[in-house]
């Protein structure tokens, strides 16, 4: 299942955690460079920005990383 990065959620659990950026690079383990890139390409993991500020549900980075080890491998 693919959905878009920055759509909007049906419910949002009030104890999920917001990350910066850079919290989230260090949660997926990969490079701020890269983790923009799958935001410009829409590849990555769901964001939103508040303000000027991109963030990520703590939530959002689990499912997306779940969806990631269950593609079947080869595809992208």
């Amino acid at each position: 299942m693919t959905t878009q990065p920055n759509a909007p959620r049906s419910r949002q659990n009030p104890g999920d955690e917001m990350l910066s950026l850079q919290e989230a690079c260090a949660f997926l383990r990969v490079p701020e460079g890269t983790l923009r890139y799958w935001r410009h390409l829409g590849a990555g993991p769901r964001s939103f920005k508040v303000g000027r500020h991109v963030r990520y549900w703590r939530a959002d980075l689990v499912l997306w990383l779940s969806e990631q080890t269950n593609r079947p491998q080869g595809h992208r």
